[in-house]
């Protein structure tokens, strides 16, 4: 009982025998708070900024090894905290620093869900909203669907399939489809369309639902149609798509175009966006000579014999052609 008393009062004076231990413990404890703090903040100013992380490598005080890492050696410069985890990690005396892309990760999506409850939240405390989908395939052709805020992938893009996404999405956070007073859609049939499409699988469970279609998209589907309508400019924009994909659809040939080319790189069309064809003609109308040079480099060692001869008429027949400069 003596010892148990002894005890008791060694605790609750902070005189036990591992006194030592348990403030370097403490100690341990409030240094990695204060590194986590701070490698938060950087991910945060990265992500809000929508700047890459990572580069060809992933180790401090190397060439190109990204903009996350870079921003935690320049935070080392001033920072004491920052300063002695750089030294732990340079010296070998740590092996899990939390710098590397597997926490990166995770803190983004810790991040990302903690945005979520609060956009959600909002929303809540409002009752009423509206959605808004779009749809794209990714670079893994993959299809995107965009919904409110948030990157969904779907499998069915019909527009039954896209509404039992959108419905089963409300339904995770929580939202109640009746509270929906409105929705816009691009102009996709899948989407619009009077019987089958998004809007109209919306309208028939909550006819408060206003359905808008995209201006914009309109306007630029408007624009693409009456270039269909004129030969010459359908051909000048075939001409210009040719160019890009003899280059685009193999690494090899993109490296001979970038090896002449230095400023603008080529981008490929779009049926939906307008402005893209701006970027197209641009890139062209600058650097014509280097491109040409670059479709002759390819008619002459590429091992296809089909791309040699179509490298070899965009070179010597399109790009001198009159009529498509003057257009």
């Amino acid at each position: 009982m003596a010892n148990w008393h002894e005890l008791q009062r060694r605790l609750r004076n902070n005189k036990t025998i591992d006194k030592s231990n348990q403030k370097q413990i403490r100690k341990e404890r409030d240094h990695w708070n204060k590194v986590l703090t701070r490698i938060i903040s950087i991910v945060k100013f990265l992500t809000k900024n929508n700047i890459a992380f990572r580069g060809i490598n992933g180790r401090l005080y190397q060439s190109s090894n990204g903009n996350f890492l870079e921003l935690i050696e320049m935070v080392g410069e001033f920072d004491p905290i920052i300063q002695e985890h750089i030294r732990r990690i340079t010296t070998d005396k740590i092996h899990f620093h939390y710098l590397g892309p597997s926490i990166q990760n995770e803190l983004i999506l810790l991040l990302a869900s903690r945005v979520k409850t609060q956009i959600i939240r909002k929303i809540k405390d409002a009752k009423y909203f509206s959605v808004i989908l779009d749809c794209t395939p990714d670079i893994f052709y993959q299809e995107q669907m965009l919904m409110i805020l948030r990157f969904l992938n779907v499998d069915d893009t019909t527009g039954q399939g896209l509404f039992v996404v959108l419905q089963n999405e409300l339904k995770k956070m929580g939202l109640d489809i009746d509270d929906v007073r409105g929705q816009g859609y691009d102009n996709g049939s899948n989407m619009k369309g009077k019987h089958q499409g998004v809007q109209k699988k919306m309208l028939d469970i909550n006819p408060r639902a206003f359905y808008m279609s995209c201006g914009c998209h309109s306007l630029n589907l408007t624009l693409c149609d009456m270039v269909n309508t004129c030969s010459r400019a359908r051909d000048f924009f075939r001409i210009i798509q040719r160019i890009y994909t003899i280059f685009s659809n193999s690494n090899k040939r993109w490296k001979t175009l970038t090896d002449n080319v230095e400023w603008l790189t080529l981008k490929p069309l779009s049926s939906t966006r307008w402005e893209s064809r701006v970027e197209c003609v641009k890139a062209i109308r600058f650097q014509v000579g280097d491109i040409r040079e670059a479709l002759l480099e390819m008619a002459e060692k590429d091992n296809d014999s089909k791309i040699r001869s179509e490298a070899k008429s965009l070179a010597l027949n399109e790009l001198r052609d009159f009529e498509f400069w003057l257009q």
